[in-house]
């Protein structure tokens, strides 16, 4: 069985998704925890479900590094096999990254390779764009690459907002 791990910062709404699809299918693998690098809403829906749940706050800690080593040994102690980050709004490092060898899958809320980074709804109705979407890849060191696993698109409507745009996405 597989075993996942979900490292989110906000309110886990892809978290769910995730677990929702897991339950649904009955895929052979298992949520082993939930970490957070800020406090966020989803630890609290992850707890619902009997996952475990770990706050491991960035501001904690003198540095990315030190903050990566805890989340490491957080992921070792559950044994996690892969990693999901799913609104996790931070950069990895390649040293993390590397360490688990192609075992990371990014939700990223553009149809990359476009709007990379941040305010991605933002900045695809200011770029004039008719079609938006999410994009699943595997990490790799460079920011929002590596190579795509599954898009899905919709249509940007007239009268669409960011909040709107990132609520249909």
């Amino acid at each position: 069985m597989l075993k996942l791990a979900i490292l989110i910062s906000g309110r886990g709404s892809n978290m769910l998704a995730l677990i929702t699809a897991i339950e649904k299918q009955n895929l052979h693998c298992k949520i082993v925890c939930v970490i957070a690098n800020k406090r966020a809403p989803g630890l609290e829906i992850a707890k619902t479900y009997g996952i475990p749940t770990k706050l491991i706050a960035r501001a904690e800690y003198a540095s990315k590094y030190e903050h990566e080593i805890a989340v490491l040994n957080e992921l070792e102690k559950h044994q996690a096999t892969w990693i999901f980050l799913a609104g996790y709004m931070a950069i990895l490092s390649a040293e993390f990254i590397n360490k688990f060898g192609g075992q990371i899958i990014n939700i990223h809320p553009s149809l990359l390779p476009k709007f990379k980074g941040l305010n991605t709804h933002k900045r695809a109705l200011e770029s004039g764009e008719v079609r938006h979407g999410a994009t699943i890849h595997i990490v790799t060191s460079d920011l929002d690459d590596g190579p795509i696993i599954a898009q899905s698109e919709l249509f940007i409507m007239p009268n669409d907002t960011a909040e709107t745009l990132e609520n249909r996405v």
